[in-house]
């Protein structure tokens, strides 16, 4: 009895232990926001999201204006 004590303790207790890690998400040090886009561009759609395509690069459209993506 005094086994299977200590056993269901010790299942017990590593039920409590996770494989889980902890996820830290980090955010780009910095963003450029466009106010207006250059006057030749393209609309794209990409997986059912619209971006504006221009001089090479994408851009999504913000509040604030329009910022740099990469593809």
């Amino acid at each position: 009895m005094k086994y299977l004590t200590y056993t269901l303790v010790f299942v017990f207790s590593l039920s409590f232990n996770s494989c889980a890690r902890r996820v830290i998400v980090k955010q780009p040090t910095s963003v450029t926001v466009v106010k207006k886009l250059p006057q030749q561009y393209k609309i794209v759609k990409i997986k059912g999201k619209r971006y504006y395509y221009s001089n090479g690069k994408h851009y999504r459209k913000t509040n604030r204006g329009y910022v740099f993506v990469k593809i």
